[in-house]
Parts: structure tokens; sequence; C-alpha cells
């Protein structure tokens, strides 16, 4: 089986593709000065890009790590836009982790496998 990587630099893909398989990169907000819930639909804006860039969607992720910065103070706002993000019917196995984020700004990353067609 051959692998396939996407907008690739020297340190990473952003998109992997292998035996069916979608792997992308964790990912983050465009805007580091927003609070939890744009920074969480910028990241989630990304992933669909990404996920459509691999030729599949969200329907398909199989799942999804979440590292939030404080997860006491940033865990209700991420679900409320992670809520009407996620189409029915297609919740992945997910774990959600307190974490130290590559930048201070950066406030939720999240990693993502999905299944292709």
């Amino acid at each position: 089986m051959s692998i396939q990587r996407q907008l690739t630099n020297e340190r990473m893909s952003q998109i992997v593709v292998h035996n069916g398989t979608v792997y992308l990169s964790g990912q983050v907000g465009d805007d580091m000065a927003a609070g939890i819930e744009q920074q969480t639909r910028g990241t989630l804006n990304s992933i669909e890009r990404l996920l459509d860039l691999a030729g599949t969607d969200k329907s398909r992720i199989l799942s999804v790590t979440i590292y939030l910065k404080d997860i006491d103070a940033h865990f209700a706002g991420m679900n409320s836009v992670w809520d009407k993000w996620l189409p029915k019917g297609v919740a992945p196995a997910r774990a959600t982790v307190e974490a130290k984020l590559c930048e201070p700004e950066i406030l939720v990353e999240l990693s993502v496998t999905a299944a292709l067609p």
C-alpha cells in the first residue's frame, strides 16, 4: 500500500493517507486572539478543508483527540461549537485532554483520523 502525503514540509504533513484512512496533523484556528468558541470554529473549518482535500468529509471521522489549554475553562465552550458542527449520528471515538500547547495563545487543537469513502 502506498502512502500519500499532502501539504508537506520538512517537519510534517498536514494530510497522510494510507490504506483508506486519512490522518490529519493537529489543527488550530487562524485567530489566536479569539476566544475558545471562535478558535474552535476556525479549527473545525481547517479540518473540513483538509478532509475535502483528502477526498472525505466530517461524516467519516473515525476518531478525534481534542487538546485544550484549560479543560475547566474551555470544555463547555468548545463543546458548544463541536455539537453544532458534527452531523447527528456520526459521533467519532473521542478523547479530550488538557495540554500545554505549542503557543500560549492557542486554546484548542484537534487531531483527526477519518475514513475515505
